[in-house]
């Protein structure tokens, strides 16, 4: 499949006005992307845990206009006008125009509202801008007749192409919102390790997953829930020229093709040692490049160690990761929860800003709330 695969028919519904609401989570990678190309494309592959609580609702209001020449929109977030968000939409609604045809002719409202604080290292930008992909995808599809076959894909297979577009749009919005479309274990980026991976979409992780990995659950330390020091674009950026850049992404690939015995055979061992090896990495790329920076806080070391200790003591199969930002995802097979928890809130929560924490578990996708 090409990008212009992606590219539309000609429209043959007129629709004056309307309003979609889709939900879609956040993700957690266990194989981390770090670093991009043009595009959006992504100098590595990835694999990640839908979440199910942390997620977006995101309602889009749309009304016919008559300048043809401009994007229109306006952006609320809980409520609140946010202006300082339409650089991002503008740049998003610029690259997916040329799939999104429709996109000039319509004045859109974005309402949406996140159930977890925004820029705190939780991926808000993969929930956001995949529940907006879903939303302007269900435009489309009012647009296009259904008795139009979708670039030569056949009828029985819109909804694989509705997940693969929204996907695709997803990721020029941010490039981990590709993998917030589906779940449990989605796949982004081209690697020989998995059949039908490529850079454009996440996919479906196809192979076979021991019954260890259902319902995983993801408890998330909220050791800083203020704005990240440093963004995640400038630090994929700085991928570029890094010294151990190369390095890093053959580490991924071969990351990747050791998880796949893993999550057949339910090593959680073996699991948490390569989950836990790419969260240090990743943050480790941070403090190599040039300029270097540090995102994770005293806190988020405190806790670390302390997994580390229990774990060692009890046997438990507790294992941390981290995105790009001070935050711990807990990580722990559910039939072990009880135990686990209990450790977390005795032992860990006192780490965290106010106390303040959030019990996930892996998820199976974005949801649409209306039409």
């Amino acid at each position: 499949m090409t990008a212009r695969d992606f590219i539309p028919p000609v429209y043959t519904t007129n629709v004056e006005k309307g309003s979609v609401t889709w939900e879609s989570p956040s993700n957690i990678a266990l194989v981390k992307y770090w670093g991009k190309k043009q595009d959006q494309i992504p100098e590595n592959p990835s694999i990640s845990f839908t979440l199910n609580h942390c997620k977006t609702m995101t309602t889009l209001e749309f009304s016919k206009k008559g300048d043809l020449e401009h994007f229109e929109f306006e952006v609320y977030l809980d409520g609140e006008k946010k202006d300082d968000f339409k650089p991002k939409i503008q740049t998003f609604l610029e690259r997916v125009e040329v799939y999104l045809p429709f996109l000039k002719q319509y004045r859109f409202i974005i309402k949406t509202e996140n159930t977890f604080p925004h820029s705190s290292g939780i991926a808000s930008s993969a929930s956001g801008m995949s529940a907006l992909a879903l939303c302007l995808m269900s435009v489309e599809k009012q647009l296009i007749n259904s008795d139009v076959i979708i670039s030569a894909v056949e009828e029985d297979l819109d909804d694989e192409y509705f997940n693969q577009k929204a996907s695709f749009l997803a990721r020029l919005g941010s490039g981990s919102a590709c993998r917030s479309i589906e779940g449990d274990l989605i796949v982004w980026g081209k690697t020989k390790s998995i059949e039908g991976s490529t850079d454009l979409f996440g996919i479906k992780y196809p192979y076979k997953v021991h019954e260890n990995f259902k319902e995983y659950q993801d408890t998330i330390l909220l050791v800083d829930k203020g704005e990240k020091q440093v963004s995640s674009t400038v630090g994929h950026n700085l991928m570029h020229n890094h010294p151990y850049a190369q390095i890093r992404f053959e580490q991924a690939h071969q990351n990747l093709e050791s998880l796949k015995g893993i999550l057949e055979s339910g090593d959680l061992d073996a699991f948490n040692a390569i989950v836990e090896s790419e969260a240090l990495t990743l943050h480790a790329m941070m403090m190599t490049s040039m300029p270097y920076f540090i995102l994770m806080k005293p806190n988020t070391l405190e806790i670390i160690n302390k997994i580390w200790e229990f774990r060692q003591k009890t046997g438990l199969h507790i294992s941390f990761t981290l995105d790009a930002g001070a935050n711990v995802h807990v990580l722990y097979p559910n039939k072990e929860s009880q135990e686990i928890l209990q450790f977390i809130q005795s032992e860990l929560v006192a780490y965290c800003q106010n106390g303040h924490y959030i019990c996930d578990q892996i998820g199976f996708g974005a949801n649409q709330i209306q039409f």
